[in-house]
């Protein structure tokens, strides 16, 4: 396998799909910018990939206008309904994480697109969108990851789900054309009427009128008043290096509570690969997991005490807790898997990390009436206790997985990193970041070398790490004698999630990575 990434003097896209990075390619030389590119990435996704990714989801976003010369998060994530309550759930352990009442939040895509697209795009919204259009009413060949979630989740899907992803009853085959014309009608209506046509206009009447019928929850005044946001994304410096992610309900600042306890150890002492390398990165990351899992929610409805957090004593307190020889036994919640990350890049140095997601693989299962819009189903994360953190609560946003990110040296960015993959993406980044500063990998090989992933991210009953075989055997025999539950994984397994790394240098050369686990292309000019 080539260990060389795709290089670029001007331009940058990576995505998990080669067709979302060609949208956002054929953008840039269209004279679009990075956040004109980002948002066709972000709707060809939506197409493409649509087992991981949609209108009816959420999506995070870290921009970097080279003008204003700062990062900015937007956060596109929706709240839950107005009248969702936790008594509609009586008698239930848990919302059920599938059908029409998992269906809980309102998607915050389509409004993070038009925010993002309008605050610093060059081209027309309508224009940004017809590559997805195209997709969506033309058809594309059907990739193997989305047949392998067709395989995995069909039987969730509801009827009309079922006719747009399992046509004429069977999963389609890799390679066959997939047409979505419903799909391709909403994205019209959405260019043509804007983000008030998926809000406040016929698309947002379409998914009321069906939930109602459907016996699900969330009515078009939940839609009429969402509201994304710009944010200041939450920060730490690390090795000379400013390390942005997106604030709460975002998960991201766990990944720097585990840079800033990583940061007390010398790297120049660990080989890269050895089981020391991969015991401290796990024990490091399980500490910001406990913590976060103790505090993350929607910080309008409980504060997040993240100058404690992220504070670098607390850190060091962290730090001097692990033991080079034993695992701690630290557990984790279940969380959601399916999700798509890219980032681009432009000759004028402006800069965008995202990160979207349907929450599960075709999220809900339910397809809004004739939409062709498939449901996310994050609220089912929520919690039926009332005493917990991420308690079930009316207009709240629930605790969430996504989290770009983005790496600036001298302010500027140098590496715009992320993944798919729920709980795995703290972790994932992690050693992402770890082999791009301490042992000088490029973006390709960060993202090619095995990898782990610890906890319950896919619903297992067990704290399981899970390490790609070809570690080596004496490393997972060496972490299992520390107490790790060890599961060896295939090589390039995609259990392991999706990732990719655009990198810029000081010459400004822009350097690609995409995941060799998925069907990803970096696109450089």
């Amino acid at each position: 396998m080539t260990k060389q990434p795709v290089t670029g003097t001007k331009t940058m896209v990576v995505s998990p799909h080669y067709l979302a990075s060609a949208a956002g390619a054929e953008i840039l030389h269209r004279g679009g910018n990075a956040f004109d590119a980002a948002v066709a990435v972000s709707a060809a996704l939506a197409v493409v990939y649509p087992h991981m990714t949609g209108l009816g989801g959420d999506a995070f976003w870290l921009t970097y206008s080279a003008g204003e010369g700062r990062v900015r998060a937007y956060n596109g994530s929706g709240r839950s309904g107005y009248g969702v309550r936790r008594d509609l759930y009586a008698g239930e352990a848990a919302i059920p994480r599938r059908g029409v009442r998992s269906a809980i939040t309102v998607p915050g895509m389509a409004d993070s697109w038009a925010a993002v697209q309008g605050e610093y795009g060059r081209l027309a919204f309508a224009e940004v969108l017809e590559p997805a259009i195209s997709y969506a009413s033309a058809g594309f060949p059907l990739s193997p990851d989305q047949h392998g979630g067709s395989v995995l989740a069909g039987a969730a899907l509801s009827p009309e789900a079922a006719a747009v992803y399992l046509p004429g009853g069977a999963v389609p085959a890799a390679g066959s054309r997939f047409v979505q014309p419903q799909l391709a009608g909403t994205l019209r209506a959405l260019a043509s009427g804007g983000r008030d046509a998926f809000y406040k206009g016929q698309i947002a009447q379409d998914i009321g009128d069906y939930m109602r019928a459907a016996g699900g929850y969330l009515t078009c005044d939940d839609f009429a008043d969402h509201q994304g946001e710009w944010a200041e994304p939450v920060s730490t410096g690390y090795h000379g290096y400013s390390i942005y992610q997106a604030p709460p309900n975002s998960q991201g600042f766990a990944a720097l509570m585990a840079l800033n306890i990583l940061e007390r150890f010398d790297f120049s002492g660990i080989e890269h690969g050895s089981y020391e390398y991969y015991h401290l990165l796990v024990e490091a990351l399980k500490l910001s997991f406990r913590d976060r899992d103790r505090v993350l929610t929607d910080p309008l409805h409980h504060p997040v005490p993240l100058d404690r957090l992220l504070d670098k004593g607390y850190a060091q307190q962290l730090a001097a807790s692990i033991s080079m020889s034993r695992a701690a036994a630290i557990g984790s919640e279940p969380v959601g898997r399916d999700t798509a990350y890219a980032a681009v890049v432009d000759g004028d140095g402006n800069a965008v990390s995202f990160i979207q997601s349907l929450y599960f693989e075709f999220g809900s299962g339910v397809v809004a009436g004739d939409t062709g819009i498939l449901l996310q189903n994050r609220g089912s994360f929520f919690s039926l206790d009332p005493r917990h953190i991420n308690t079930l609560e009316p207009h709240k946003r629930t605790f969430h997985t996504l989290m770009p990110a983005m790496a600036c040296r001298d302010g500027k960015p140098a590496y715009l990193y992320g993944t798919q993959g729920g709980e795995g993406q703290p972790q994932t980044q992690t050693l992402l970041l770890t082999r791009l500063l301490h042992y000088g990998m490029n973006p390709l090989e960060a993202v090619s070398a095995p990898r782990f992933v610890w906890g319950r991210t896919w619903g297992e009953p067990t704290q399981e790490l899970k390490v790609e075989q070809r570690a080596g055997q004496q490393v997972l025999d060496a972490l299992a004698g520390a107490g790790h539950l060890v599961r060896p994984a295939a090589a390039f397994d995609g259990i392991m999630g999706h990732a990719h790394v655009i990198g810029i240098d000081s010459g400004g050369l822009r350097s690609g990575g995409t995941d060799p686990r998925c069907d990803g292309a970096a696109i450089g000019w």
